[in-house]
């Protein structure tokens, strides 16, 4: 009797449980040209929140692709994709038309359908525990499928987010919640029935159990998505130790790609099964998935017509669907927000593929086999250390390259506001790293087993990785400081101080950079190799240990944390010599061109350099000389030699700087430096600049455009005079101060800077003004206006050296990239560049009083635009001035390579002059640096 009792009990408690789950029956049904859904919907909502609910919050999310301005299109164009943006009618998404129907069968106002929150009013507060059943019709518009990978397209029909649901994950909280194409989970621990009318000869394949033809029904704890097409999807199914596995896939499968995944995920599954316990009945991977969680940095390098491949097919599969399988296990079995909880999952994907990759790729390089490749008989990447670099190391490396331009963000930093950088470096790599440094202290099996207890006592069930942190702390036997690193940003930093012999023994001295008592990992290598790990503890408040070692064991070398196992802000003191010249030190390599930077040694790139400087100094043939790798650094040096064979002298440049980086402050980085360079800047005449200057960035957010500085500068400058300028009294010597804040927002439409500065020496005090708007009005089409205002609060110059330009520039500060700082004629005279009044016809003179000028700028066809000047400016003892010009602009390569032709302005029609070719202007830009973050922009 007590059996049978116990049983009914249970068999209660299961039923109170059941009946606690909301539930969601989908009638829907597809028009013949597989745009729009006619839906009949029943919602029946359980309060699973301690409040009374007086309003339920429905998410109608096919809404956010309904307009301009939604949350989506505004996320998409900081991603450098305006699809959503200039979207035609026919292919937004939105809610055609919605009838709400509550229990006692009374219809439901709502506001408006547009929104992508309904907001439910209730007549009677809904107490916890209790629920509401919501009839809804509705007929909605489904959006292109390029815009998010969700949606209807020629090929198939992906969906996604698109039925509305209740908010599972705030149902007490009433704020908005928008649509963001992040991958957030809608709905949990949910009954669904879901039947489907499309047109024949159409398919279907979901994560819903199917129960018959086009209809599904089954608990999910992620949100269901299906796949509609006109063929059938393939599926592979793994039985891994006598469980069955069916992985159903909503696209095509090339022959080769499903051969090899035939092999690998077997591999992949059982795998994973021993890592954290157990495995779903089945998988459905999407394109729009598969996209997203693929192994990065695996694809083949291709330039122009040249293919370079790192990896073979079948390992290029094996990586990317062993990522894609793993989160998608994850997804299935671990409830999490992730806005809030992000990091958990991401790391336990990074975590999981790192012990892939040291069981089946431990010595794989980060380039593969690319390194291999000849040319000439020549191996030229093997003289890199990027060579060298393993596959293993990828996860560090991708840490430290954010982190030291300090534009990294905190784990725990909500997921809508990471970069798509952050996101795989921070939420991923850098959380995976620590999991992995975990592991590696305490035994993979044990954390292995700790995640198989963390993930089966929460199934069904939202997480919360507090409680996982607070175990793996127990299990390390030290206090929960991983926890720390995922409040503020990691700045952790070990350095080896040093290494002294006493006796029969070897005295190491560890340094670190914070209070929190975290283990460190100290490795010895002999002159043949061997090597040996050891586990130092350190205390809480100790910043500095002292740790012995026998001397008989030959130690030659000391690492701390190998192959970037802890995510540190700096590997380069991480490495001492023991024995040898080098003992306490580090060796020095010189090496050719920028590279990813080797922490053992202190390196020297150096890599020739040649420079056409007009006629003055013709080539300048050097050498430079620097400690710039691939990686920023605070330290900065360059020095670059050069021979000047127009004249037959040494010139040369060179510059030191150093920045200061803030982990958490409004200030990004602060820097100072010095540089100096000497040059010709006409026949036989040289120049000496000396330099002190200082910047403030600062802080930015990763996602957004917008950046901010000041900038002060003091220069000594030093000419050489000809007999004609010393007749003139011109300026031999000058310093000059400059005083400058910036802002510029980068955004894709509506694209904006503004720039104030002031400037001055003993004989004059300037204030200029400069301020630029760039509209996409179309796709690739653009209207640009510039403002530009200059004002001498006092001139006593002796010439015109210090005036504002109209048409040309006056480099007196030879900062512009001048290809003839003095030519007055010929084709190097005909560079445009774009400062002061900016006008693109040769107008005459320039301005010592006061200017102001617009420029404008517009798209006309493809590469063609035109332009217009007009400004107003003012000379001493002159009458004000009006001036205009208007021409063409070819953009050949847009911001960089771009002519323009004049055509009529202030002196007439341009065409008609008989020196009409040399009236074209170009502008040049060799700037890789300008190249680099307009390729980087929609990253971070």
């Amino acid at each position: 009797m007590k059996k049978i009792s116990l049983c009914l009990i249970l068999f209660c408690g299961i039923i109170q449980i059941s009946a606690q789950n909301d539930s969601i029956y989908i009638g829907a049904k597809l028009s013949p040209d597989r745009k729009t859904f006619e839906v009949n919907q029943e919602i029946v909502y359980y309060n699973h929140s301690d409040k009374d609910l007086n309003t339920v919050k429905l998410l109608n999310w096919v809404s956010a692709y309904n307009r301009r301005g939604t949350s989506l299109v505004y996320r998409k164009l900081e991603d450098r994709n305006n699809d959503l943006h200039f979207a035609k009618n026919d292919e937004l998404g939105k809610l055609l038309e919605l009838n709400i129907k509550n229990s006692e069968n009374q219809e439901i106002h709502v506001d408006t359908i547009t929104d992508e929150n309904l907001f439910i009013p209730l007549k009677n507060a809904l107490k916890p525990g209790e629920s509401i059943t919501l009839q809804l019709q509705y007929r909605m518009q489904l959006p292109d499928k390029k815009f998010t990978g969700y949606g209807t397209s020629a090929q198939n029909i992906a969906l996604k987010y698109f039925f509305i649901v209740p908010d599972r994950f705030d149902p007490d909280n009433i704020s908005p919640r928008n649509y963001h194409d992040i991958e957030e989970p809608v709905s949990f621990n949910t009954f669904w029935t879901i039947n489907f009318d499309i047109p024949v000869n159409t398919f279907i394949e979901g994560n819903l159990p199917q129960i018959q033809m086009n209809s599904f029904k089954g608990y999910l704890d992620s949100d269901p998505e299906f796949s509609i097409s006109s063929y059938t999807s393939p599926i592979i199914k793994v039985n891994v130790d006598g469980t069955d596995t069916e992985i159903k896939f909503g696209y095509n499968l090339k022959p080769d790609e499903k051969q090899n995944l035939e092999f690998y995920l077997p591999l992949h599954l059982k795998f994973l099964k021993e890592k954290i316990g157990s495995l779903p009945k089945s998988l459905f991977i999407s394109d729009k998935f598969r996209a997203k969680e693929d192994f990065f940095g695996n694809n083949d390098i291709t330039f122009w017509k040249f293919r370079f491949q790192l990896f073979t097919d079948a390992e290029k599969t094996d990586l990317d669907y062993f990522g894609i399988i793993t989160k998608k296990i994850l997804d299935e079995n671990i409830i999490a927000d992730k806005q809030k909880d992000h990091w958990f999952k991401n790391g336990l994907k990074s975590y999981l593929e790192i012990q892939y990759l040291k069981k089946f790729y431990k010595d794989t390089k980060l380039l593969g086999t690319l390194p291999e490749s000849k040319i000439f008989g020549i191996k030229p990447l093997k003289f890199f250390h990027a060579s060298k670099v393993k596959l293993l190391d990828r996860y560090g490396l991708a840490y430290q390259y954010i982190m030291l331009q300090n534009l990294d963000q905190k784990i725990d930093e909500d997921f809508g506001v990471l970069s798509n950088f952050n996101d795989m470096a921070i939420s991923s790599f850098e959380t995976g790293s620590l999991f992995n440094y975990s592991a590696d202290k305490i035994g993979d099996q044990t954390f292995n087993e700790l995640i198989k207890n963390y993930v089966s006592q929460n199934t069904g069930k939202r997480i919360d990785p507090d409680d996982f942190l607070k175990d793996l702390a127990q299990k390390e036997k030290t206090t929960n400081y991983l926890s720390q690193f995922f409040k503020q940003k990691n700045r952790v930093n070990f350095k080896l101080k040093r290494i002294t012999k006493e006796n029969n023994s070897l005295q190491i001295k560890i340094a670190k950079n914070t209070d929190a008592p975290i283990p460190v990992k100290l490795e010895t290598e002999t002159r043949n190799g061997e090597r040996k790990a050891y586990w130092i503890e350190t205390e809480e408040n100790e910043r500095s240990k002292d740790f012995s070692l026998p001397a008989s064991d030959n130690i030659y070398k000391v690492t701390l944390n190998s192959g970037y196992i802890f995510p540190e802000s700096s590997y380069r003191d991480n490495f001492l010599y023991a024995k040898g010249i080098f003992s306490n030190t580090k060796k020095l390599k010189l090496k050719l061109i920028k590279d990813i930077p080797n922490p053992e040694y202190n390196e020297i790139y150096i890599s020739p350099r040649v420079r056409f400087n007009n006629t003055y100094d013709k080539f300048l043939l050097g050498v430079n000389l620097k400690n710039q790798s691939f990686f920023d650094q605070k330290f900065l040096y360059s020095f670059t030699p050069t021979y000047s064979t127009g004249t037959g002298k040494l010139t040369g440049s060179g510059a030191v700087s150093y920045s200061f980086l803030p982990a958490e402050s409004i200030i990004r980085s602060l820097t100072f430096g010095v540089s100096g360079s000497y040059f010709h800047y006409d026949y036989d005449l040289a120049y000496r600049k000396a330099s002190a200057f200082s910047t403030l960035s600062f802080r930015k957010n990763p996602r957004s455009t917008v950046s901010r500085s000041i900038g002060f500068s003091y220069n000594y400058f030093e000419r050489d005079l000809s007999p004609i300028m010393i007749a003139n009294d011109d300026y031999k010597k000058y310093n000059l101060w400059g005083l400058g804040y910036s802002y510029s927002d980068s955004q894709m439409i509506h694209e904006k800077s503004l720039s104030l500065s002031t400037q001055g020496m003993e004989d004059f005090n300037k204030i200029t003004a400069e301020g630029f708007y760039r509209w996409e009005f179309a796709p690739k089409q653009k209207l640009s206006v510039r403002l530009f205002a200059g004002y001498f609060l006092r001139n006593d110059t002796r010439n015109n050296l210090f005036n504002y330009g109209i048409s040309r520039v006056s480099n007196y500060t030879f900062s512009y990239n001048l290809l003839g700082e003095s030519a007055s004629s010929g084709l190097l005279s005909q560079q445009f560049i774009l400062a002061d009044g900016g006008f693109k016809s040769f107008l005459p003179g320039s301005v010592n009083h006061w200017i102001t000028s617009v420029n404008v700028d517009s798209s006309i066809w493809k590469i063609f635009h035109v332009y217009a000047d007009a400004g107003v400016y003012k000379n001493k003892d002159f009458p004000t001035k009006f001036i205009w010009d208007s021409g063409i602009k070819v953009r050949i390569i847009p911001d960089f390579l771009e002519v323009y032709f004049p055509i009529q302005s202030s002196l007439g029609f341009e065409p008609s002059f008989k020196d009409y070719a040399k009236r074209i202007r170009y502008t040049l830009v060799l700037n890789l640096g300008s190249i680099i973050n307009a390729a980087r922009r929609g990253w971070y």
